[in-house]
């Protein structure tokens, strides 16, 4: 399996795209969140990942910078049906509250004729707190992330040996999930800035975390393999070495700080 990043930067970026990504078995991808906008249609064509291979999509949460560039999939996904030049169904795994305004949102600004898919071949798989499901021929197990904005939920995923991949969506992993957490060979985490410039880009009041303290947590869990994102975007060019040499005073395992587009193998 891999890991495709297709965007690593938060809400207010414009140099980089929005954090969502791909994991990858084969020809078939499943998506997690979109961005905030149809620059996913072409991070997706950069990347090699068609969309007649993307029949998996989790939203994560309701905000902008992860949910619009759904809508465009939907648009998208919704014409080929129509045109037959995409097989089988699209699934969308959200929460309730979600599938609804997903839903209104492509209802308002999508034409019926591809509107029509939704609940048919274009299904909202309603998930909650502890639910499991096999997308890639994989478990993944959904989980609410507690989180202090919008409601959110995050996922695991089993990988061939018994190796774990995390997701903890884009705000700090919260010890009320420690048991979906525990024993993850991979953690994606969110990481607004370098802890040295907390008080240029002021995280903690956007619910948000550090370079350090993301680091310090995958320590203190025995996470071999951390990969931040959503992060600011000042420091493109050197924003990989900057985080890594901060990152390495509190972590001692495998720590990725992945450019947009960048891919791994899990």
């Amino acid at each position: 399996m891999k890991l495709t990043v297709l965007g690593t930067g938060n809400a207010s970026v414009s140099e980089c795209y929005n954090t969502c990504f791909a994991v990858s078995e084969g020809d078939r991808h499943f998506l997690v969140d979109a961005g905030g906008g149809n620059r996913i249609l072409k991070a997706l064509n950069d990347t090699g990942i068609p969309l007649r291979g993307i029949h998996d999509i989790f939203a994560t949460h309701e905000h902008v910078d992860h949910v619009l560039g759904i809508i465009w999939l939907i648009r998208v996904i919704g014409q080929r049906m129509n045109q037959g030049k995409y097989d089988g169904e699209l699934t969308i795994y959200c929460h309730s509250e979600l599938s609804e305004k997903i839903q209104a949102i492509a209802r308002m600004t999508i034409q019926e004729k591809v509107c029509r898919h939704m609940g048919g071949r274009i299904r909202f798989d309603i998930v909650e707190n502890g639910d499991s499901r096999n997308i890639l021929g994989r478990p993944v197990t959904f989980f609410d992330i507690a989180s202090t904005k919008a409601k959110q939920f995050g996922f695991t995923m089993q990988l061939s040996g018994g190796r774990k991949f995390t997701c903890v969506g884009d705000e700090p992993y919260n010890e009320v999930n420690y048991e979906y957490v525990k024993g993850s060979r991979w953690l994606l985490h969110e990481a607004f800035c370098l802890f040295s410039e907390a008080d240029k880009f002021k995280p903690y009041e956007k619910h948000h975390s550090t370079v350090k303290e993301a680091c310090q947590l995958a320590e203190k869990l025995g996470i071999p393999n951390l990969l931040l994102y959503h992060t600011e975007e000042t420091h493109l060019p050197e924003r990989k070495r900057l985080y890594t040499e901060e990152g390495a005073a509190y972590y001692h395992g495998n720590l990725y700080v992945p450019d947009d587009l960048e891919t791994f193998e899990l």
